[in-house]
């Protein structure tokens, strides 16, 4: 080599250099490794199948596999479950363990990958929360998920358990990543029931056994997303269970409560000020003398819809006659003459439909104060049972009303006699509640009106198939936005 003159870099391995068989064969023995965990697992996978002709009794045609006293109807639940409980089992069965993969050269990640199902090595980052940038992959929502090995099958399963009812608002960067967790999680624990997902927070109401929903709440406790700001109060809890919800839904939306206006518009942040049941309680004491004496100041918002307050309600309030919750904003526009120089006292079933309420309300700039109701009539109950809460509250799953006083309030369609049991209208094309008693319906009136009863009768003697408008007596007689008379409001204010 001439002086001063730079090095020529060195051939690259030939296939019959050292250095190139070496290469060669760490990734014939990777490639080995691999083929002999996929093998393992589906061996395991395979050996927790049950028998078809044993599914029915034990756990309905739908269970498919079991496995720590667990039940499985689908192969990505099994696999999940084997991945996390079993990579010791799978690597052992393999001739292959993390260890052994590390002391083969091979880094940390990529062995711990190898215990991975066999739909393909999926990538063990590092969590960073949910509400971090990483991506949402099957190992990081997995690894959020409780351990359920020492719990019995039957425990977590039982018909004897609650619904939970909670929300929380809090900024969520990846809706979609959280989506999938808490469906991850819902199945994971056999709960049923509705969870709404949006960038503005969660929304959930779910049903399972009382050693499922302490799971649950645990879980969703410890999850960073929620720290400092869901807290155990949190959680409304009612007798129920998985069979209140026909199946589970979880989804991403705009808004976790739908009421028509963009979270980026009306956000939770502008909310009205938070009264604690006590606190409630004493305002409303208040409000009643002071209205008795045509005196008060103050508004008893009920911001449900017309068929809720119908069955149960706070004495002396004012129950807009709508629908959907969408419609409460068109409510207030037109009477924003009611609630000017006003206090408000807002109240709904937990607490999630007065956050975005009131800060509509308050963004109107007419009243002079507005509050609302802390964990809703839900947690008033708990602490007032036989408070100025006189009926039922209802409740968004087939249980349709929970009690904690033994008020009748409202009354049968049909004869008037006292009765609070919705029912849905027996009229195919129809959505709406009836209420109609058992005497009622053993005579055939079963349909929310008239109208509803005669299409009812015209769809059964005609062809299947046929659809009718959702449209009778019901819907016809009330306006989607009602207009209220305030000086009549007024005078009848604590009468009832």
């Amino acid at each position: 080599m001439v002086p001063g003159e730079a090095a020529a870099p060195p051939p690259p391995p030939g296939p019959g250099s050292p250095r190139g068989s070496a290469a060669a064969e760490a990734v014939a023995g990777r490639k080995q490794r691999a083929f002999a965990r996929r093998k393992a697992f589906s061996l395991f996978v395979k050996a927790k199948e049950v028998p078809a002709a044993g599914r029915c009794p034990a756990g309905g045609e739908g269970v498919r596999w079991r496995c720590c006293r667990q039940a499985f109807e689908e192969l990505p639940g099994i696999h999940r479950h084997v991945a996390l409980q079993h990579a010791g089992d799978i690597g052992r069965q393999a001739g292959l363990t993390t260890d052994a993969g590390q002391q083969a050269g091979l880094p940390a990640k990529q062995a711990a990958a190898e215990a991975s199902p066999p739909s393909g090595p999926l990538p063990v980052g590092d969590a960073g929360g949910l509400n971090g940038r990483s991506s949402c992959s099957t190992p990081e929502i997995t690894c959020m998920l409780p351990d359920t090995s020492r719990v019995s099958y039957d425990d977590l399963t039982s018909k004897m358990g609650e619904v939970l009812l909670y929300y929380c608002y809090c900024e969520v960067k990846d809706p979609e990543k959280l989506c999938a967790w808490q469906k991850a999680l819902c199945q994971h624990l056999h709960l049923t029931g509705k969870v709404r997902v949006a960038s503005e927070g969660i929304n959930g109401t779910v049903g399972g056994s009382k050693v499922a929903t302490s799971l649950y709440i645990e879980v969703m406790l410890s999850q960073p997303l929620f720290k400092d700001i869901l807290c155990q109060e949190d959680f409304k809890s009612s007798a129920g269970g998985a069979h209140c919800f026909p199946d589970l839904r979880v989804g991403v939306f705009k808004e976790i409560v739908p009421m028509g206006i963009d979270p980026k518009i009306v956000s939770y942040k502008e909310t009205g000020i938070h009264l604690s049941p006590q606190e409630f309680h004493r305002e409303v004491e208040q409000y009643l003398s002071q209205a008795s004496q045509g005196q008060s100041d103050t508004i008893l918002l009920d911001c449900r819809n017309f068929y809720e307050s119908k069955i149960g309600h706070f004495q002396g309030c004012l129950a807009p006659d709508i629908r959907k919750f969408s419609y409460f904003p068109s409510y207030v526009d037109e009477n924003l003459e009611l609630f000017k120089d006003k206090r408000v006292l807002m109240y709904c079933t937990g607490g999630i439909r007065c956050e975005r309420g009131s800060a509509y309300l308050r963004s109107k700039a007419v009243c002079r104060e507005v509050y609302q109701l802390k964990g809703g009539i839900h947690k008033y109950l708990e602490e007032f049972p036989d408070g100025f809460y006189r009926g039922k509250l209802f409740v968004f799953d087939d249980r349709y009303a929970i009690c904690s006083n033994e008020d009748i309030i409202s009354a049968c369609r049909y004869c008037g006699t006292l009765w609070d049991q919705y029912k849905l209208c027996s009229s195919q094309h129809c959505r709406q509640l009836v209420l109609t008693c058992p005497s009622c319906r053993n005579k055939g009136l079963t349909a929310c009106c008239p109208v509803c009863q005669e299409k009812e009768l015209k769809v059964t003697s005609r062809a299947s198939g046929q659809t009718l408008k959702e449209e009778c007596e019901c819907t016809r007689r009330r306006p989607r936005v009602p207009i209220e008379r305030v000086l009549l409001r007024m005078l009848d204010a604590g009468k009832d």
